[in-house]
């Protein structure tokens, strides 16, 4: 499920559950973050278009693309 941190605005999929928080990863991977289940909500098709696109340009200035 992809959602967003309420608390930073990043777009992020759950991966997992840590005590009373979610695990959660940005959509091309990288390091995970905890969230409040309470501050969280399923991202829009818009939110999730635009963290996979700045995913995709970040992967090819690093020259992964």
């Amino acid at each position: 499920m992809v959602v967003v941190d309420e608390r930073t605005g990043w777009v992020g999929e759950v991966c997992g559950r840590e005590g009373s928080y979610l695990q959660l990863r940005p959509l091309r991977g990288g390091r995970e973050w905890d969230a409040a289940p309470a501050r969280v909500r399923p991202a829009t098709p818009d939110e999730r278009l635009a963290a996979s696109v700045a995913a995709a340009n970040a992967l090819s200035r690093r020259g992964r693309g």
